[in-house]
């Protein structure tokens, strides 16, 4: 039996890098779409939250197992304190945001919006670690929110003026989350992704049960059977799954790579609400979508 040289064996774990990361850019795409489907059964965002957070879990303890098995050293005191904060900040406070904001945003505007945050990155970067942003920078700065611009335009026309409300909303989250990027850097460096990432998301699940139980009491366990269901998919499907896709193939591909796939992801998300949603396409969310593409890429090419 013929053995497969080397390059061939490297171009296979390309492709196979290049499909795992575009199926979690599908995947991550679905859930601004699990979440409005979810809302039809008049549920709640911190219901919805805490739902997609309890079946995630048992997967994050795992990872936060992991991480203390790999590592030699213990974390420091001040380390602690900056992951809880940035736990709260990045998974709880920024998802609650997002999710609050659905109920005003279409799906299609919520994924164009959070696609915004690597430009948010570079503005707080600039603030608070004094990195110099370009004209190159600016020029794809303007790309991008001139193109929000365009696509919050799209949903005023659709749906009403409750739709900016959403959208302050989502960009917050969109903002909340690029400041847990920015924080976490150096913790991540100092503790290890995994075991950093499995801590944040024990401590946001956490402050996402006390704040539900403290505002709904004993309701969870009597939503609809569809609720849990699609709590679930989104926990599986839209959560956990899509985040080995996406670590294992940006280590096959790289991360230039990964980012230029990952564009797609407002793309699907138009898609999959025009299917599942019934939410409208029009020419003004096209051209919003490109510019905001373009715009971002060119910010993470850089």
């Amino acid at each position: 039996m013929a053995q497969i040289n080397h390059p061939q064996k490297e171009q296979v774990g390309v492709y196979l890098g290049s499909f795992l990361v575009l199926l979690s850019a599908v995947g991550f795409s679905a859930k601004a779409v699990v979440v409005k489907l979810a809302y039809r059964y008049n549920v709640d965002p911190i219901t919805v939250l805490s739902l997609r957070m309890g079946f995630s879990l048992p997967f994050f303890v795992a990872m936060a197992i992991i991480g203390e098995l790999r590592s030699k050293e213990r974390i420091a005191g001040r380390d602690a304190l900056n992951l809880v904060a940035l736990g709260l900040i990045g998974y709880y406070l920024s998802t609650l945001l997002d999710f609050k904001g659905l109920e005003y945003a279409s799906a299609g505007l919520e994924r164009l919006i959070l696609f915004l945050y690597p430009t948010m990155t570079v503005i707080l970067s600039a603030i608070f670690l004094g990195r110099k942003i370009t004209k190159r920078d600016g020029v794809a700065l303007g790309l991008s929110y001139g193109g929000i611009v365009l696509a919050v335009s799209h949903d005023l026309a659709v749906s009403g003026p409750n739709v900016m409300l959403g959208a302050v909303l989502i960009f917050a989250c969109a903002f909340t989350w690029s400041s847990y990027l920015v924080g976490a850097e150096g913790v991540i460096a100092r503790v290890g992704a995994v075991r950093f990432t499995g801590y944040a998301m024990v401590v946001s699940t956490t402050a996402a049960f006390i704040h539900y139980f403290a505002a709904n009491g004993g309701a969870i366990l009597i939503q609809p059977r569809e609720v849990y269901k699609l709590s679930m998919i989104m926990a599986i499907f839209s959560t956990v799954i899509p985040i080995l896709m996406f670590s294992i193939g940006m280590r096959r591909i790289g991360a230039s790579n990964t980012a230029i796939i990952s564009s797609v992801g407002p793309v699907f998300t138009i898609f999959l609400a025009y299917v599942y949603l019934g939410e409208k396409i029009s020419a003004l969310q096209i051209a919003g979508t490109a510019l905001i593409i373009t715009g971002v890429m060119s910010i993470k090419k850089r």
